[in-house]
């Protein structure tokens, strides 16, 4: 049994097509087996929402009058790298407010950063825009202030290096004082543990060899449509994987990219971690298509089949050395307990499962109404050395 990316898009424009999310799958799978349920469904769709550091926008101000050359910028005083061009800049997710912490109840307490930006942006929100310049013959202007919203700007649009890890660290501390990490706060002497995945859910774990997954994708990014840019930064499928094809460590990675004017702020926040700094929150859905039985095989992955590292950043992180204690199954994080090295540990979330379930239905509506096709790859991410990949 053999679909292509046009039979399915036909059957899209039709209403025809049978769209599950990652999680119905599962159930179909077991109930009809593989092989009648990738004969039913055409495709599946997925979800993560979480904490994605290595994000951020292009934005366009418009030319002023005069002319400005934008040396500097600040938006709501959080500087972006204007070393572009005349009115372009680009602000990172986890650049911090000018100023940064002030008197706050910890010393590490950053309030206010990048990825705030990007959401009061998109939320339609007012920004004090603030630039510089040294001045040329041709942009004789030299500072410029005014408040600004999205709607003033000429282009506005995310383009993250690396999203959507297709399977990450869980973070636990065995040093002897609290630490303040990217992973939240762990308390000593394994206190805690954090995880942040959508484990059957996530868009790369849906995939694993990325058979479908490319320059060019369309996908679901912070409530609008976007596209995935090529592998993001760090993506290295090699590491070891279990016999159905699962990485026991990050490998993959996406870089994304889409228009800010589209989305929603429900799926694009800003957050504040304590000790730690500022991030964003992405929300990401890509569409698998089911080409064959062997693609309805992968998206039928369930929590207990996805193995995590627990690693130490309490001592062994941060002092450059392999974090890796042991492997448990994302279906064990989720039962708010785990046993590492023989201590019953509680475990919590650092990201959100009820959104993930919410953008891969969000996206299902969408390719059932037909308002979303599928698009073939331009170029797939390279996949794991040797695995040959069959061609649609």
């Amino acid at each position: 049994m053999k679909k292509s990316y046009e039979e399915i898009n036909e059957k899209i424009r039709q209403g025809k097509a049978v769209v599950v999310t990652a999680e119905e799958v599962i159930d179909i799978a077991r109930e009809v087996g593989v092989k009648a349920a990738a004969a039913k469904v055409d495709v599946v769709t997925t979800g993560t929402f979480g904490i994605m550091c290595s994000s951020g926008a292009f934005l366009n101000f418009w030319h002023t009058k005069p002319k400005m050359r934008m040396s500097q910028v600040w938006l709501n005083e959080v500087p972006a790298y204007a070393g572009i061009a005349a009115v372009d800049a680009y602000i990172g997710a986890t650049e911090l407010m000018t100023g940064d912490p002030a008197n706050t109840p910890h010393p590490g307490h950053f309030r206010y950063g990048g990825g705030h930006v990007i959401e009061d942006l998109i939320a339609g929100r007012e920004i004090k825009f603030r630039a510089g310049s040294y001045g040329t013959d041709c942009y004789p202007l030299r500072r410029l202030e005014k408040t600004l919203t999205i709607a003033d700007l000429r282009d506005a649009f995310i383009f993250n290096p690396r999203n959507s890890y297709q399977n990450y660290n869980v973070g636990v501390n065995c040093g002897d004082k609290t630490v303040y990490t990217y992973m939240g706060i762990l308390k000593p002497h394994m206190g805690n543990i954090n995880y942040s995945t959508a484990g059957q859910l996530s868009p790369l774990l849906n995939d694993p060899y990325y058979r479908t997954i490319g320059l060019g994708t369309r996908i679901f990014l912070g409530g609008g449509i976007g596209y995935i840019g090529g592998p993001g930064t760090q993506h290295d499928p090699s590491g070891p994987r279990t016999e159905g094809g699962v990485p026991t460590g990050g490998a993959g990675t996406l870089a994304v990219t889409g228009d800010m004017k589209q989305m929603n702020a429900r799926y694009i926040r800003g957050v504040s971690m304590l000790g730690y700094g500022v991030s964003l929150m992405v929300g990401i859905g890509v569409p698998i298509p089911i080409l064959d039985e062997e693609m309805l095989e992968f998206t039928a992955v369930t929590d207990a089949d996805i193995l995590s590292p627990i690693c130490d950043y309490g001592l062994k992180y941060p002092a450059g050395e392999p974090p890796e204690l042991a492997h448990v199954t994302v279906a064990q994080l989720k039962s708010g307990q785990v046993e590492v090295l023989g201590k019953q540990i509680p475990t919590a979330p650092i990201s959100s499962y009820p959104m993930a379930q919410e953008i891969a239905a969000a996206l299902k509506l969408w390719i059932k109404e037909g308002r979303f096709l599928l698009s073939r790859p331009a170029e797939l991410l390279p996949t794991v050395p040797g695995f040959e990949r069959s061609e649609e």
